[in-house]
């Protein structure tokens, strides 16, 4: 097994992009930004990949206020806003579409969009989007993935047809929370998890927060519940959850991390990384021989980057990295 280390891209600290991303999001979420203010945001994007998630982190903030406050009169939003906010609906949503457009340019864009009645959701090949509930939830949908949202007064219900969603649901349990992943439903009421529905492969929970409960459509076999910091792998048919195993907080890290535009990778075959790019980017890796194609490789990469991904592996295995159009050969 081959490992590779993220390449390092600045020596800017966690703390001083996160300073910054906040400082971009407070000036954003004030007023639009000018012509030229649009076009330093968009370069300091472009510095470091790991601005776009910080950024995201941040636009997101403004999303958990307004959680927060469909938790209860009680709750004080003062304490997550960066700065005093427009209460216009209309305002705070041709805003949040400004940070969209802004973030799309750098690769994986992170787009923001208020839901206020049943609707669909799609992502494009290498988009994820950040979307606040009615309720106050959030998702944050993966690349290539189709959901619905349909809420009732008793039900809240997610349909996810297919790709990957993450869950914050604000607590409500009285109105159940429900993903609806084919024969697979998954129950919360107040938690943090993800829900991965792929053609060809078992749908796969994970919990970061909370505790959720999995159970079958036809009501065959028992609900089994699963807590944070563990995953589960059902399959279309059989047990609720056909496996669960527990995960350290790294790996949650590591399984979350397409919510900042990268891919990990912990003990994959390059086959399976060479597919995992092709969700992401229209440029495929093709890999020739059978045996290079059985190595297995660990490190994080940038989902929109299959070149950068191609070249690290030709280094480390010593073989080929040719490009020709739309597609990388990776051949001994």
């Amino acid at each position: 097994m081959t490992k590779f280390d993220e390449p390092m891209e600045s020596r800017e600290t966690s703390r001083a992009i996160d300073d910054a991303a906040a400082r971009w999001a407070a000036k954003l979420d004030r007023a639009p930004l000018s012509p030229q203010e649009g076009v330093e945001l968009d370069a300091w994007l472009k510095g470091n990949s790991r601005r776009v998630g910080a950024f995201a982190r941040a636009q997101a903030i403004a999303v958990h206020s307004e959680r927060a406050r469909a938790l209860g009169s009680s709750f004080n939003p003062a304490a997550f806003e960066p700065a005093p906010r427009d209460n216009n609906p209309d305002r705070r949503r041709l805003l949040w579409g400004g940070a969209a457009a802004a973030a799309v340019a750098v690769g994986v864009g992170v787009s923001v969009v208020a839901t206020r009645r049943p609707m669909g959701l799609e992502t494009l090949r290498g988009e994820v989007r950040l979307a606040p509930l009615d309720d106050g939830s959030v998702v944050t949908i993966n690349t290539q993935t189709r959901l619905t949202v349909d809420y009732t007064q008793v039900r809240r219900t997610v349909r996810l047809l297919d790709g990957e969603a993450f869950f914050e649901v604000a607590s409500n349990p009285a109105r159940p929370f429900v993903v609806d992943a084919g024969d697979v439903l998954v129950r919360a009421v107040g938690t943090a998890f993800s829900v991965r529905r792929i053609p060809g492969e078992p749908v796969q929970v994970i919990v970061s927060e909370g505790q959720v409960e999995i159970r079958r459509r036809t009501g065959a076999g028992r609900p089994v519940a699963v807590a944070a910091n563990f995953r589960a792998v059902a399959t279309e048919t059989g047990p609720a959850a056909a496996d669960t195993s527990g995960l350290v907080p790294n790996d949650v890290r590591r399984a979350m991390a397409w919510r900042e535009g990268k891919i990990a990778f912990e003990g994959e075959s390059l086959r399976y990384a060479a597919e995992a790019f092709e969700r992401y980017s229209d440029t495929r890796i093709v890999i020739t021989d059978p045996g290079l194609a059985n190595q297995t490789v660990t490190g994080l990469f940038t989902a929109t980057d299959p070149a950068g991904f191609a070249q690290a592996v030709a280094v480390s295995f010593g073989v080929q990295a040719r490009a020709g159009k739309n597609e990388i050969v990776l051949s001994p």
